[in-house]
């Protein structure tokens, strides 16, 4: 099945990403404690992530040409952060160090039992963008634009202008936010968390929520990813589902494994792949991701993704 999309053939950058970066505390711990209990952490480490930054840097590790646009603090997170996608060499013109901010944070609880974890998080104020404030000199710079969609006003405006100019919009939706409505007729991939369906629509059936997505919003193509069952991908109404991958050596840290399925499927989409081709592709990055501690610690290079795609 293909894609019913039309990508410019060239730009600048293949993929431009606005939203979210962070710096991960993360602390992985023998079971995940009890209400009330104490519990010795097993390992402890600050990590970069975010889920449009770790997108970014997964799609450059599989030699994309990415630009990112966010926000950082100017502490010592902010400076990591930003040096931290220097390393990996996504273009940063478009982002801003916002004095007296500080970078978004998160503590990450893991179990180690099954590397499944547990989110806290806080975004500073300072640190969001209006639709005043939004990029949009990006948009003809790229091929495709790939969003969240915490500062959702700046989001329509960044829409509204690649819609204008022939640029696919792909949205990374966890949550429910002011506006999203708003935003969601003007996107063509929409990849939602498992929960997404049941918090915005009171869905909790994958299939019945998609269709009813797509009969109110017609985005080309919706899916919803499952951890470890893999993915389901909704496109001219038909499904395509993929079962996950198991994670070699076993899965250390589920932490961005939906950003890297979202990697995948949309290195698969630039590519020339299909539907199913993408899909299998996403929940193969999602797997590799899982081996090691941290959200972008383990994102794949292409011959990585090559050869484990060789051998399952």
């Amino acid at each position: 099945m293909k894609f019913p999309l039309n990508i410019p053939a060239e730009a600048e950058f293949d993929v431009f990403g606005f939203g979210t970066n962070a710096v991960d505390f993360l602390i992985s711990v023998p079971e995940y404690p009890s209400y009330g209990s104490k519990i010795e952490l097993a390992n402890y480490v600050r990590s970069v992530g975010g889920e449009v930054a770790t997108t970014m840097v997964g799609l450059q590790r599989l030699g994309m040409r990415t630009s990112y646009a966010g926000r950082f603090g100017d502490d010592d997170a902010g400076r990591f952060g930003t040096g931290s996608m220097e390393d990996e060499r996504v273009d940063l013109k478009f982002s801003e160090v916002v004095a007296g901010a500080e970078t978004q944070i998160a503590f990450i609880v893991i179990d180690q039992k099954t590397g499944e974890r547990t989110v806290i998080w806080r975004r500073d104020e300072k640190l969001s963008f209006t639709a005043n404030d939004a990029p949009v000199a990006a948009i003809e710079k790229c091929r495709l634009l790939h969003m969240t969609p915490h500062d959702t006003s700046a989001c329509i405006r960044l829409a509204q202008k690649a819609r204008s100019v022939g640029v696919p919009v792909s949205l990374d939706v966890d949550n429910v936010f002011d506006r999203i409505e708003e935003l969601l007729p003007l996107v063509d991939i929409l990849i939602a968390g498992s929960e997404f369906p049941q918090k915005f629509l009171g869905v909790a059936d994958a299939k019945q929520a998609l269709h009813l997505l797509a009969s109110k919003y017609a985005n080309a193509l919706l899916g919803v990813t499952l951890g470890a069952r893999g993915s389901m991908i909704l496109c001219n109404g038909v499904f395509a589902e993929t079962d996950g991958f198991a994670v070699p050596g076993g899965c250390k840290d589920t932490t961005g494994a939906g950003d890297a399925f979202r990697v995948g499927l949309i290195f698969g989409l630039l590519q020339g792949k299909s539907v199913e081709e993408s899909g299998r592709i996403a929940n193969a990055v999602a797997a590799l991701k899982c081996r090691k501690l941290g959200a972008r610690t383990a994102l794949p290079t292409q011959n990585e993704l090559t050869s484990f795609l060789g051998t399952v």
